[in-house]
């Protein structure tokens, strides 16, 4: 592709992450905004571009049972001239890591509240990782079809607990039982809930934000209230300043309900008028790779497992930070410096998958994977070499004892765990003297998760031991003596041989060091 040609084509990529509180709504706005881009039918149903094929956005079989997002999802849509690549989060604080992950291969966050219950405390986490990479946040204050919270406290809050300047672009003529519409101060209008006419359901502004035609809601005493408040909000709110939200100090907030695709299309109509095109990428030598540069480079950012379970297939997905991606072309893998042939590479809409033959920087690849990638690998174009920085990983703080129900089926349980163990969710140790298999993870819905999937994906019935929390410290291979080993710190591998202690607890990890002063645990990973 020419550079020119490129840059056009760079400069129409969106890409972006929905994270939220779990329930705030992050699916079912993901859902409608796919339904304006054209790949759904209805909300709930998602649809191949190219086959016509349906399916649900949450695609795995536990996300079903459960009515929960325990993995991202990636999007991929054209609207309004961009190309548009969405990324749904988990909401479980227990799947945080995957979501962190996800974070660092987007360019902006939309931030789904309930305006019911405000800023919970996972929007609060995920909200600091996204002020530390500093990308712009656009929030959507979702349910105003029930009883909200006051919006005024609703803006408040953002800057109260997340402290950012919040910038109403809309704001609720009242909620719930009695929600009438939007005061659309962003496009001069008024947006009518329920409309009679709906193919009219606007009202337009004059200059001083009164109706220009004369319609009945301008007598509602909700309809007053909310002008006022908004009138207001002209003089002494915050003032709306690009440059702040470029560098997330700012939030355009948008009020509405997903559930009602009330304010959804207006919300994305806005947002692709603000959200940034694909961002620089620094590498851990501080080099900083543009998007328009002609050498292609990306990193792995997750890896899943079974996305076709009848081909029990393993997809690597790629951030593409520079250059062009073409079917079949050769690329370095930084970590092995291996040449890797990418012939087999999809784009995703949510479950369903279909062959690409070029991408550009923005957009999100699926690389067919035999077990060449790990989380946080960088490949690239180019006799430079590319390193980009490294993906957040946690450190586990509840582990399991785990083994095969029905001792036949080892080969299915050691290929389950292997490849499972690989998409980071949890973490696999070994015991040091007997060889167990131990996982790791921050939250007991992982295990649970964990297990669903081997029984359901890979046949195999596990038994889980609980060994409680315990802190996790490695040991330098040249200091470690096995005796030091003892219940109350159990020794172990990890999945790269790294000896590692699990202590019972903060007093044991005391009575350690004041043995072994000599010896130095680190909690890295």
């Amino acid at each position: 592709m020419e550079n020119k040609k490129l840059d056009q084509a760079v400069d129409k990529r969106r890409t972006f992450a929905i994270i939220s509180h779990p329930d705030a709504g992050k699916t079912t706005i993901t859902e409608q905004l796919l339904l304006y881009g054209g790949i759904i039918r209805k909300a709930g149903s998602v649809k191949a571009r190219k086959t016509g094929n349906f399916a649900k956005s949450d695609w795995m079989a536990i996300e079903k049972k459960r009515g929960i997002s325990v993995t991202s999802s990636v999007m991929q849509f054209d609207y309004g001239g961009k190309r548009i690549n969405i990324l749904d989060t988990p909401g479980h604080q227990d799947f945080s890591e995957d979501t962190y992950r996800t974070l660092m291969a987007v360019d902006s966050a939309v931030m789904v509240i309930d305006s019911a219950k405000g800023i919970e405390p996972q929007t609060k986490k995920l909200f600091k990782i996204c002020k530390m990479r500093g990308i712009p946040i656009f929030t959507f204050m979702n349910k105003l079809d029930r009883d909200s919270r006051d919006p005024m406290e609703l803006i408040a809050q953002l800057e109260d607990v997340l402290g950012i300047e919040g910038y109403p672009m809309n704001w609720p003529i009242g909620s719930g039982k009695i929600f009438k519409g939007l005061y659309d101060r962003y496009n001069d209008r008024v947006a009518l809930y329920h409309a009679k006419d709906p193919e009219h359901p606007y009202l337009k502004l004059d200059d001083d934000g009164n109706l220009k035609q004369s319609n009945p809601i301008q007598d509602d005493d909700i309809y007053k209230e909310a002008k006022e408040n908004m009138d207001l909000i002209q003089v002494a709110g915050n003032q709306f300043d690009r440059d702040k939200i470029m560098r997330g100090d700012q939030t355009p907030v948008f009020f509405g309900s997903a559930l009602a695709d009330f304010g959804v299309q207006t919300f994305l109509d806005a947002y692709l008028d603000f959200a940034p095109q694909p961002e620089e990428h620094t590498t851990q030598d501080d080099q900083v790779v543009q998007p328009d540069d002609a050498n292609f480079s990306g990193f792995v950012f997750k890896i899943q497992a079974n996305m076709n379970p009848r081909h029990r297939d393993r997809i690597a997905f790629v951030r593409i930070c520079s250059g062009e991606f073409k079917r079949g072309m050769d690329v370095t893998l930084e970590r092995t410096q291996r040449k890797i042939r990418l012939s087999n590479v999809t784009e995703f809409i949510a479950n369903t998958r279909e062959n690409v033959q070029t991408a550009v920087a923005g957009d999100i690849i699926g690389l067919y994977d035999t077990g060449n990638f790990r989380i946080g690998d960088t490949i690239y174009t180019g006799k430079q070499n590319i390193k980009f920085q490294k993906l957040p990983q946690f450190t586990p703080e509840l582990f399991v004892k785990v083994a095969a129900k029905n001792v036949m089926k080892q080969k299915t349980f050691h290929k389950g765990i292997r490849q499972l163990v690989e998409e980071g969710a949890v973490q696999l140790y070994t015991s040091y003297s007997t060889n167990e298999y131990i996982l790791g993870a921050v939250g007991q819905l992982q295990f649970e998760v964990f297990q669903f999937r081997m029984k359901n994906e890979y046949h195999s019935d596990i038994i889980m031991k609980p060994l409680g929390h315990k802190i996790a410290r490695w040991i330098d291979p040249d200091q470690l003596d096995e005796k030091m080993s003892s219940s109350r710190n159990i020794l172990v591998k990890d999945q790269h041989n790294d000896p590692l202690f699990l202590f019972e607890n903060h007093f044991a990890e005391r009575w350690f060091k004041d043995k072994y002063p000599d010896v130095k645990l680190t909690a890295k990973l």
